[in-house]
């Protein structure tokens, strides 16, 4: 699943940058996003009044709605929230006064519910993308980085009207989610997933280990259970080992390298639209990348399914525009060579999806099989995961 997330991305977005379609493609995302968080976000308007008729002043146990979970929704507002204020730079409706109104509104009511869910983690993670672009692209970013700051203080508005004020004139005192300055249990997490990568260095304990493996230290053995350890690296390094974790490095090194080449040449050539778009989608990479340290961003599919569309644009934005528009090889190039190259690289590939297809079908079927003993003793329902359950595989005979 990680090895076939990553791969698509990147030549997802190599593939758009060559073939010219890559602001088209990254201005109707945009948008879909931008109207898709209007959306919600006014939607949640009305949750909050249903909530407040009912005399509900802990506005936390109902927003964000639709999610099992509010930390699965904070990954997607990490993802969106750097994005919101591109809406105004591009699209159709860039001109409009109305539809400025609107993202201001929708941006301003996702921040509220930010603060109203203390999703530090969102927080921590934009504020990091933030000011990351913010340095490598100077005053180039302003125009962006305006806009974003005027949709942080709509949100910071939003919460003192809704979740402080209106509540108080209904109750004595309203019911704020409190802010943590611990690690909320994390620790302990990250201490065994560590002592797990170093168990079969440098290769890591296998799939699904965090699930199946013996607890390692006495903090892990005597803490709550969860099916990951609240980091996405140390669960990599656990699971495939720390070479995947170097290969994730050269992956990242990669993109830095092609982020400072594009930015050198759109510099250069002046292109503000474009140093723009850069600007927000590495913002939102660059804070999902920060958040997956201590959260599951890579591993819930809402987040993935949706983080997959923004690292495209990314990887597509860094691609330098010499390397894609062509230099034409040349008529002495060895068409024999390239052929046999090609054919070869192609037959790996397909060796290498069909045993992984093969695994993941076998997995499909013991994880069948399983399914009647976990909804009988379990009972834990059917959550939003890539597979239909969190617990397996499990020893059925020692339970």
């Amino acid at each position: 699943m990680y090895g076939s997330f990553f791969l698509v991305t990147f030549i997802s977005g190599v593939l758009l940058a060559s073939t010219f379609c890559l602001i088209e493609y990254v201005r109707f995302f945009v948008v879909a996003m931008a109207v898709t968080c209007i959306s919600y976000g006014l939607t949640t308007i009305n949750v909050y009044l249903f909530a407040l008729f009912d005399g509900v002043t802990n506005l936390s146990s109902f927003i964000p709605w639709s999610f099992v979970n509010i930390r699965y929704w904070s990954h997607i507002a990490t993802w969106f929230l750097p994005l919101i204020p591109l809406a105004v730079f591009v699209g159709p409706w860039r001109n409009s006064r109305l539809w400025h109104v609107l993202v201001a509104v929708g941006a301003g009511l996702w921040w509220w519910i930010v603060f109203l869910s203390a999703s530090r983690g969102s927080a921590l993670g934009v504020a990091f993308g933030v000011i990351l672009v913010s340095l490598l692209l100077g005053r180039r970013a302003f125009p962006w980085l305006k806009v974003f700051l005027i949709y942080l203080g709509m949100g910071v508005i939003f919460w003192l009207l809704l979740s402080v004020a209106v509540p108080s004139l209904i109750a004595d005192e309203a019911q704020l989610r409190t802010l943590k300055s611990d690690s909320s249990g994390r620790w302990p997490l990250w201490i065994e997933a560590w002592h797990m990568s170093l168990q079969n260095f440098p290769f890591g304990m296998g799939p699904q280990s965090w699930l199946t493996h013996e607890p390692i230290t006495e903090a892990f053995a005597d803490s709550k259970q969860f099916g990951h350890p609240h980091n996405m690296y140390l669960m990599w390094a656990a699971e495939y080992g720390w070479l995947v974790i170097a290969a994730l490095g050269v992956l990242v090194v990669q993109a830095i390298r092609n982020f400072w080449r594009r930015r050198a040449e759109l510099f250069e050539a002046e292109e503000s639209g474009q140093i723009l778009l850069l600007a927000g989608f590495t913002a939102s990479v660059s804070a999902a990348l920060f958040h997956a340290g201590v959260s599951a961003v890579f591993m819930a599919p809402a987040s993935m399914l949706l983080g997959m569309f923004v690292l495209i644009g990314f990887w597509g934005l860094v691609q330098q525009k010499s390397a894609v528009t062509g230099i034409q090889p040349s008529p002495t190039t060895n068409t024999r060579f390239r052929v046999i190259t090609t054919t070869l690289l192609a037959t790996v590939i397909v060796i290498v999806w069909a045993f992984w297809a093969g695994e993941v079908w076998r997995y499909y079927k013991d994880m069948r099989a399983d399914e009647t003993y976990y909804h009988k003793h379990v009972r834990d329902g059917t959550l939003p995961r890539f597979w239909h359950h969190g617990n397996f595989p499990r020893d059925v005979k020692s339970e």
